[in-house]
């Protein structure tokens, strides 16, 4: 498989775009969705996603299992770690690999725990491709094109069916309308939209000097719609600082127009982990302690 290698390490490579335009947005979803994501929005598909997780909290309904769990209160960045590397294998390798379908297959296992309504799996999917389309519109160095957009929804339409959700649309359309309904019913406050919420923000304020800390939470409430900000109980954002965070958004954007400003590509074994250092750990492994899976 062809890796594409910034110009002279930091120039944007066109090379990756004219691949995307090549390929089917059905048949090869998986090749354009590593190249999205380790490739032209590597950072911003990171950012998104996390986003997109943040959200799910938000409803009543999910927050009360992961909020009964107690994960994010005791080991919040374990479990941001599990998550995201159980996706982004699946991301980076496709979910026909072995990779991929290992990652799925763990997912399903951890799920298979709980009783989880067949509506709050509907919905957390649907964040992974609205946050994606929303996020790169706005800050991504340019949006995605039709032909993006529609190979990104194949691919979690298929996730989401190997995932064993039920009445997944054929049409990312369809999956909106249900969405509007599920989320007049459940995307309201509840104490434990604010309790994971809170652990969550504190999760992301360990990655910053102490000094900095305080940035965080504000920068979390300038990001997110007025209706989920009312799910979680925070109020808007200081003005000032929304209008601070959306000036540095822009002048990244314009900047990225030319040059990559991460390590590209971006794939698991050269990002850095938190909770398993140097990368040293099995698939299935991933999850809650004490609930371990054969290999």
């Amino acid at each position: 498989m062809q890796t594409h290698r910034p110009r002279f390490g930091f120039l944007r490579q066109p090379a990756v775009r004219r691949e995307i335009a090549s390929l089917d947005a059905e048949r090869d979803c998986q090749r354009i969705v590593h190249l999205l994501a380790c490739h032209e929005f590597a950072f911003d598909l990171t950012r998104c996603l996390e986003l997109a997780l943040f959200h799910t909290y938000g409803s009543r309904s999910v927050s009360r299992l992961l909020a009964a769990t107690g994960e994010f209160q005791r080991r919040g960045q374990k479990r941001y770690d599990d998550t995201r590397l159980l996706i982004s294998h699946f991301l980076e390798s496709g979910y026909d690999s072995d990779a991929g379908q290992r990652a799925i297959a763990r997912m399903n296992a951890i799920h298979g725990r709980f009783r989880i309504p067949n509506d709050d799996f509907l919905f957390v999917l649907s964040t992974f491709v609205s946050y994606p389309y929303d996020w790169i519109g706005r800050y991504g160095y340019r949006p995605l094109t039709p032909h993006e957009r529609h190979a990104w929804w194949c691919f979690f339409r298929e996730v989401g069916r190997r995932m064993g959700i039920a009445g997944v649309p054929d049409e990312w359309e369809a999956l909106q309308r249900f969405v509007a309904g599920y989320e007049a019913a459940q995307l309201v406050y509840a104490p434990s939209n604010r309790g994971v919420a809170d652990a969550t923000v504190a999760v992301f304020a360990g990655w910053f000097p102490r000094p900095l800390r305080f940035l965080v939470q504000p920068t979390v409430r300038a990001l997110i719609g007025e209706p989920l900000r009312a799910a979680f109980g925070y109020a808007p954002a200081p003005r000032a600082w929304g209008a601070t965070l959306q000036f540095v958004l822009g002048c990244r954007k314009r900047l990225k127009r030319f040059i990559h400003l991460e390590r590209q590509p971006k794939l698991i074994a050269n990002t850095r982990n938190r909770t398993y250092p140097g990368n040293r750990y099995r698939i299935e492994d991933i999850g809650p302690e004490g609930r371990r899976e054969p290999a």
